[in-house]
């Protein structure tokens, strides 16, 4: 039996990689995590049940210590909690599926602790790459990438030389609003932006969609994951998301790995490395399949991927506040708080007024995002 824990079990990720368990019959899962959902953790429980459940607030974690308590699962709480879940004896494979930057400790100590990792929350390696891809390697373990778009460049790299890649080639549908121009983009709803045409994904991962925020993300990840220079990372918009990213090599050749847009395919293929297992679901039906587009992806009036290149060129804690600035901005644009086009100023002026810090640790990428945090408070307080 395989064994695992994951990080964020009740979002998106987290419960089609349960789904995955579930098909496949022979992976314990020891440990799950939730921020405050303990219904739905609860539930998990009593399927799984787990040696630990973390939850980030300490109050929904005292009320699943009472709900619970008629099982042998142990429930923790706060970052102490999420550490305790990281190192867990007999894990092999942490899955980090939990949304934002406090993925970062509790997957630097699983690597220290000997995991493997399937990396799912994007944060890590937006902010932290510099210092997680070297620990990686000390360590010794592997980080399997559970992104539709890295899982894909992986897929296209396996039993090739790293040394001969030209380019990666990281697709995008263009999300809800391809086509747009921004005028029109001053009108847009949070229902509007929440209409992803090809994925279903958690909220926040739509929105950075329809910004193409979540590109810049990406290529920022693909940077440390496959060790290559950012002139050598691009965008291009392929509506279907049929092909999920391509790899080009020094002779020329591409190699692209195709699918229907099922996030199962990627975790599946995480947690079982380097075997490729039956997956029940839809198949490509090349029969019907008339034709794949390409197109450019509009940066003009989607400020996100160029404003995310613009922080991953300057490096050092740039990254990190670009990231903490689009998570608050979209926070804000899910309340109703500011507009769709204001997530660009939000990120832009954080930018603006940040002093990079060169090479920073890990407390230093935190006082970056609290900074962030605060700057914006101070000035899009509603």
């Amino acid at each position: 039996m395989k064994k695992i824990a994951i990080l964020g079990s009740t979002g998106s990720i987290g419960t089609q990689t349960l789904d995955v368990v579930r098909a496949n019959g022979d992976i314990e899962v020891l440990g799950i995590s939730a921020g405050h959902n303990i219904e739905m953790l609860e539930a998990q429980i009593r399927e799984f049940s787990p040696r630990l459940a973390a939850v980030w607030e300490e109050e929904s974690a005292a009320e699943l210590k009472k709900r619970v308590a008629d099982t042998n699962t142990r429930v923790v709480a706060g970052m102490e909690g999420l550490l305790e879940l990281a190192v867990l004896p007999e894990v092999e494979i942490l899955v980090t599926a939990i949304v934002g930057m406090i993925g970062i400790q509790p997957t630097i100590a699983a690597i220290k602790a000997g995991k493997d990792i399937a990396l799912a929350n994007k944060e890590t390696l937006v902010t932290a790459g510099h210092l997680i891809m070297p620990l990686a390697k000390e360590h010794q373990i592997s980080i399997l990438p559970v992104d539709s778009e890295h899982s894909a460049i992986f897929q296209c790299l396996h039993g090739e030389n790293q040394r001969t890649v030209e380019k990666l080639l990281i697709t995008a549908s263009g999300g809800p609003f391809r086509g747009k121009c921004s005028e029109k983009l001053r009108q847009v709803t949070v229902e509007d932006a929440l209409k992803h045409p090809n994925w279903s994904m958690g909220h926040k991962i739509t929105i950075d969609s329809a910004t193409l925020v979540n590109k810049g993300l990406e290529v920022m990840e693909a940077r440390w994951l496959f060790g290559v220079d950012l002139d050598h990372i691009r965008v291009v918009v392929q509506p279907k998301s049929i092909i999920h990213s391509m790899v080009e090599f020094a002779d020329g050749a591409v190699l692209a790995q195709l699918g229907t847009p099922d996030m199962k395919l990627p975790i599946q293929y995480a947690l079982y490395y380097p075997e490729r297992r039956y997956l029940a679901g839809e198949r490509l039906n090349f029969g019907t399949l008339t034709q794949i587009t390409f197109e450019k992806p509009d940066v003009e009036t989607f400020r996100g991927l160029p404003m995310a290149m613009k922080a991953a060129r300057i490096g050092g804690s740039m990254p990190t506040v670009f990231n903490a600035a689009n998570e608050r901005a979209v926070a804000k644009f899910l309340r109703r708080e500011i507009g769709f086009l204001d997530i660009y100023e939000v990120i832009e002026g954080a930018m603006e007024q940040h002093k990079t810090v060169e090479n920073p640790g890990v407390e230093q990428i935190l006082e970056a995002e609290a900074g962030t945090y605060e700057w914006i408070e101070s000035r899009w307080h509603r």
